[in-house]
């Protein structure tokens, strides 16, 4: 599949089989590609958890109050330390931290539909909970969950949610200025 038929097809899915577990060596790989990003002073500052207990899904479905990631056959936990960052960058260190994490999480997600596979980019949920649960030290920060499986149901419509159009995006040499000039 090429890299732009990829980008459109992946959609957060919330339905997921029950019935069918995807190797858990994709989800290694998956994670394998998320670690291949560019790195702040090439200062690796991201870890993962991957989660398959049952009992664990569950408590984690309750510390994000999304009913429908129990039905996930993984969990990967994308955790960040901008310590260093901040400490080698200053007042960027957080925001590189945050890039890392975005575009670790985004190679992850591509990852997962090139492989047939389905998950949903989760920010909502209760780290003290998943930190305690998990038992992730506290100077390290949770920056996503990722479910995933394969999908339950071919989705109703084929049709991708509305995006803003390019027009709308783009912006030439100014705020605002949406001729390009030359």
């Amino acid at each position: 599949m090429d890299f732009d038929t990829l980008a459109r097809k992946r959609r957060s899915v919330r339905n997921f089989n029950p019935n069918k577990k995807p190797d858990w060596k994709k989800v290694i790989d998956a994670i394998d590609t998320a670690n291949q990003i560019p790195l702040a002073g090439n200062i690796s500052i991201l870890k993962f958890i991957m989660i398959e207990d049952r009992e664990k899904i569950a408590k984690i479905t309750d510390a994000c109050q999304q009913d429908f990631i129990q039905d996930a056959h993984y969990i990967v936990v994308v955790c960040s330390k901008k310590e260093q960052l901040t400490r080698n960058f200053s007042g960027k260190g957080e925001m590189f931290t945050r890039q890392e994490a975005g575009a670790a999480i985004q190679n992850f997600l591509l990852k997962v539909v090139e492989d047939g596979l389905a998950s949903c980019w989760i920010g909502h949920f209760s780290e003290r909970i998943l930190k305690r649960l998990l038992k992730i030290p506290k100077d390290w920060d949770i920056e996503a969950l990722l479910p995933l499986g394969y999908e339950a149901r071919a989705r109703i419509s084929s049709k991708p949610p509305i995006k803003p159009s390019i027009e709308d995006t783009v912006y030439f040499e100014e705020w605002k200025e949406k001729k390009r000039k030359k």
